[in-house]
Parts: structure tokens; sequence; C-alpha cells
């Protein structure tokens, strides 16, 4: 009997249907990782988005969500012996069985439609949550998140004072999908967990954890404090468009859980970059009369 892997080929086939995968991301600076975690040896793509990461997806038809979270519950049709026969699966299908296309495509594009066998008696199909993973795969977007700096972006820094970097608060959570196919689960979970800044001019990119410090207008700059700044050397004058090409790079953590006590990690280091540009002007000293 072909697995239902196997099936979910013909199955795409017959539908004309096609896995998509959003674009990934350009790493400039970028820690390891890349977009391709692996599971149990066999490379799963993990789709990265280059647009903004202002909210997150939501589900459609059978699937729900908002504010980074995707529920899809998926949906079973009874296949016919002649639709069945059609697809290739073997008929009769096992005793106390019978056979059903299982769709799981909620607010993405993700795999298509998959054969699958369905006890008479529960209700429940045969698949695991590892088949399961594959689907909230196709569902998850890891974001590029769009930075912040002080002095604001479009406006100089000054050579020897910090400029600060970090990511709005408001963009900071974790994306999670969960798959469920009657008592059969999977969630999988992309979560931002540092910040590295490559300033350009020969300098060393700057590593911290979390989002970054958000710096307070309101407040004196001698009462504010982050790990998360550098100070340029020299002005920009003289580079490219007399700016420094700078990039800023979201390390995720994409883990995932299942029924049953499945789960583990996927990718410990998903970096996502951004690049943009910073002027750098010289200071000017002011000198007063004694």
């Amino acid at each position: 009997m072909r697995t239902v892997t196997a099936l979910a080929t013909v199955l795409v086939a017959a539908a004309g249907l096609s896995a998509a995968i959003a674009p990934r991301a350009a790493a400039s600076g970028g820690g390891g990782g890349g977009c391709d975690p692996y599971v149990d040896g066999t490379v799963v793509p993990v789709p990265c988005s280059s647009g903004g990461g202002a909210g997150g997806g939501s589900g459609t038809g059978s699937g729900s969500g908002g504010g980074g979270t995707i529920d899809n519950t998926c949906t079973f049709v009874p296949l016919s012996e002649a639709q069945a026969k059609n697809l290739g699966l073997n008929w009769p299908p096992p005793k106390g069985m019978h056979w059903a296309l299982m769709d799981c495509i909620g607010g993405a594009t993700g795999p298509g439609p998959q054969a699958v066998l369905i006890s008479n008696a529960t209700g429940a199909p045969r698949v695991t949550p590892q088949q399961l993973l594959a689907q909230a795969l196709g569902e998850l977007r890891v974001p590029s998140l769009t930075p912040a700096t002080a002095p604001p972006r479009g406006t100089d820094g000054l050579v020897g004072l910090p400029e600060w970097f970090w990511v709005p608060a408001r963009q900071w959570y974790a994306r999670v999908v969960t798959v469920t196919a009657g008592p059969v689960w999977a969630t999988v979970t992309a979560r931002p967990v540092g910040l590295t800044f490559t300033p350009g001019a020969g300098l060393r990119p700057v590593t911290c954890t979390g989002p970054g410090t958000a710096y307070d207008r309101n407040e004196p700059a001698a009462r504010q404090h982050t790990e998360c700044s550098v100070s340029y050397e020299r002005p920009s004058t003289g580079q490219p468009g007399n700016v420094y090409q700078v990039s800023l790079t979201v390390t995720w953590r994409i883990s995932w859980t299942g029924s049953g006590g499945a789960g583990g990690l996927l990718d410990s280091a998903l970096a996502v970059a951004v690049g943009f540009t910073i002027p750098v002007a010289q200071g000017e000293a002011l000198v007063t009369s004694p």
C-alpha cells in the first residue's frame, strides 16, 4: 500500500496544485541556519517573507487566527470507489476503514489535499504528527521585522555618539501554526530571540538578546542604556551615496510539538535580515568663552 506521503504527489498533480514558498529573505550579516531546518535528517523548507512584520496571518475556511496565531482543522471528503481507483489507491481499503481526501489548507498556500484512511468506527484519520507538521510549515510565514534606530532613520548620526537599534515591541512575538486532524495535531512555533546589527564601516557586528531597548526622546540620554548600539568612528562621507550600508538581522528559534509527545527543535538560529542605510556626520565641537 502506498504511503500518504507518496500519494500527496499524485494528488497535487491531479488537482493542479502546487506548494508556494515565500521568497527567502537576504541574510546579509546574518547568522547560520538559513531557511531550511531539518526534521530527522530531511530538509523541511521554512518560508521567509520579505514583507514587513506588522501582523500575524489568519486562517480561512476551517482555520482561524490573528495576532500571529493560525489554527487549522483539517476537513475530510470521502472518496468513492471510482475516485479512489482514479487516484491509484488500493481498493478495497483495509477492513473497517475508508478513503478520504484530507484538506488542511488555511490562510496560506500549503501542501495540497492528501488521501488518508479513516476509521469507520471512530472517524479518526490514519495520519501522524509529522505529516501534519508538513502542513503547518506550509502555513508558517517568518516575517522580516522593521527596525527602529536613534537617531531615527533618515537622520544623520554623529561620529562618536551611540547609534541605537531595536525592533518595536508590537512586532516582537511568536508566530504559531497548529494543524489538527481528529485527535492528531502538530504545532510549529517561530519565536524571535535576538538581534545582530551589521554597521559597515569596517566595524564588527553587534549582537544582543531580545528586541533591544527603545530610545525615549523624553528622557535624558545619560539616564538611558542599551546593549544594542554602536558608535561610528568616521563620517560616512565618501561612501556610496555618502551613507553606510547596514543590516539588522533577527534570529528566530523554530520548534514544534505534536500529539503523543512528538516534537523537537527545527532550527535554533533562523536568520532574517533587513538592509538599510545610515548617514553619519562629523560632530562639531562647540567652543565657548570662559
